[in-house]
């Protein structure tokens, strides 16, 4: 029919894309693609040590989102507004499923493709990472000893230094109970930050108060069910560390010189938010 509209010629083709850059910002140039690619830098022959440093540094990369997001989440609970840093903390949540997954690709590699450039690494071990000591003291694992690692980077030193004296996350949503009119002990506000958090009285029954009665206290019942969900994928994180050492070095000490899988068992007893765990039990 004359009326009826025709179909899209075939002759029309998509919108050229752009081809000259000179002078004008590229993807590669965006992403700084040529540092990033070219920060893989074997030092043996063997084919999986590059597997190996590239689910290494690319996990650097998500806890630098994450340090990203925590810090965020923070400054909102401190503010006393939680709508937004729940999307903060859910992002975390999330960023721990992929990393849970990179150990997946990780264990693809047998002992015996480690054990072909082990040697090469010295005495480097994911025990030096400075950002995974960074999420733990924001999550609240605070232990000055884990410092001396990196005394000998003063600009590291002095960034751990400062997180093991600031409040961790926890710290402020307690603080941020007490705000709200629970009654916290004195010994939990004014506790040195600096020292691991241990479980208190007053914490288990601010925080049944609000389980109890969640249509009242729903941004803090929400809270809380966002930290768990952190923690939960965080300890889902650690046990895949585990399994994943296990299978590929066993029981060998870790190149750093730490017990290997025996000390990653022990962290997996470590609770960053003991009440939110108790509370259940008491409901």
């Amino acid at each position: 029919m004359e009326n009826e509209a025709s179909p899209p010629s075939a002759s029309h083709s998509a919108p050229e894309a752009h081809t000259d850059f000179a002078g004008a910002m590229s993807y590669g140039d965006y992403l700084q693609l040529d540092k990033l690619l070219g920060a893989q830098r074997p030092l043996s022959d063997c084919h999986d040590e590059l597997l190996f440093i590239i689910i290494h540094q690319a996990t650097e990369l998500w806890m630098k989102l994450t340090l990203h997001e925590l810090a965020a989440a923070r400054r909102l609970i401190i503010a006393d507004d939680l709508s937004p840093a729940f999307k903060h903390l859910a992002r975390v949540s999330r960023i721990q499923s992929q990393l849970i997954q990179s150990w997946d690709v990780l264990s693809t590699m047998t002992p015996s493709d480690y054990s072909q450039f082990r040697d090469a690494l010295g005495q480097s071990s994911g025990f030096q990472s400075a950002q995974y000591r960074l999420i733990e003291f924001a999550l609240g694992n605070k232990q000055a000893s884990t410092i001396a690692p990196h005394k000998h980077r003063g600009d590291v030193r002095e960034q751990l230094e400062r997180a093991l004296a600031q409040p961790s996350l926890y710290d402020e949503s307690i603080r941020l109970l007490a705000r709200r009119g629970f009654a916290i002990d004195s010994v939990v506000l004014e506790r040195d930050v600096r020292e691991p958090y241990n479980a208190h009285p007053s914490v288990l029954a601010a925080w049944a108060g609000v389980y109890q009665d969640p249509k009242r206290y729903w941004d803090l019942y929400q809270l809380a069910e966002e930290l768990i969900d952190l923690e939960d994928w965080f300890q889902q994180w650690r046990f895949r560390h585990v399994t994943t050492v296990q299978r590929i070095i066993g029981r060998k000490r870790g190149t750093g010189g730490t017990a290997g899988v025996g000390y990653l068992r022990q962290v997996l007893d470590v609770t960053f938010f003991p009440e939110l765990w108790d509370v259940r039990t008491e409901l």
